[in-house]
């Protein structure tokens, strides 16, 4: 699940960084929920920058990825919506009701 709270939608400098093994889009000042992250809230993080774009539709390909590191910052943790898995064999009355909720962190863009 990839959702952005809150983009920035005025074409500025942005890039692609990669937050716990998944890559997305940002500009500064973006917020955008993730996967859950192993830090408290309020901490700042580095994230690997892959890719770096600018207003100008200039492009900087990192090989695998740039030096510059962006900073986020942890807002929040919370859970997603619950997810049924239901098991069921035909004939054997057989029927098996799981569940659970994945956890998320909230996180800001503090700096490219």
């Amino acid at each position: 699940m990839i959702l952005i709270i809150k983009y920035n939608n005025t074409m500025e400098n942005g890039a692609v960084v990669q937050i716990a093994g998944k890559q997305y889009i940002v500009h500064k000042n973006d917020e955008l929920i993730v996967d859950e992250l192993d830090s408290e809230e309020g901490k700042t993080l580095d994230a690997r920058v892959l890719m770096t774009f600018d207003k100008d539709q200039k492009a900087t390909v990192g090989t695998p990825d740039l030096k510059n590191k962006a900073k986020i910052e942890v807002l929040s943790h919370l859970k997603g919506d619950k997810i049924r898995v239901a098991k069921f064999k035909s004939k054997v009355r057989y029927r098996r009701v799981t569940g659970f909720r994945p956890r998320f962190s909230k996180v800001k863009v503090v700096d490219l």
